[in-house]
């Protein structure tokens, strides 16, 4: 498996993991294909890995990822950014042949407002 998550992007699931009010096992790390870059991705704080989750560790936080996320996003750098006009994920994807729009590659931002807690 071979995803890179900046900083930016593991200090806000760190925050999001502390601000959950309860004891969490991760960040759970969704994929699907879509979207400009060719992924599209959702992320959930977890208690406990799904069935079937691969279990990784980066720098101390644990991301759970089904084993066809781990595949969409070989290779694949995750960033967080938090700009005036848009805040979120984004996923730099170098296997995308990219639309023409002007974020080839760029486009799998994820709206910080759908994060939610599953019970």
């Amino acid at each position: 498996m071979n995803i890179t998550i900046t900083p930016s992007a593991l200090k806000f699931m760190r925050r999001m993991l502390r601000m959950s009010g309860r004891a969490a096992s991760g960040i759970r790390l969704l994929a699907t294909p879509g979207g400009c870059s060719g992924i599209s991705v959702d992320f959930t704080i977890e208690t406990a890995p799904c069935d079937g989750d691969v279990t990784a560790e980066y720098e101390g936080l644990v991301i759970h990822m089904p084993l066809v996320t781990c595949e969409l996003l070989d290779r694949c750098t995750v960033d967080f950014s938090d700009a005036v006009h848009s805040s979120g994920f984004t996923v730099f994807n170098p296997n995308s042949g990219g639309c023409g729009c002007q974020t080839a590659g760029h486009d799998a931002v994820v709206d910080i407002s759908r994060l939610k807690r599953n019970s």
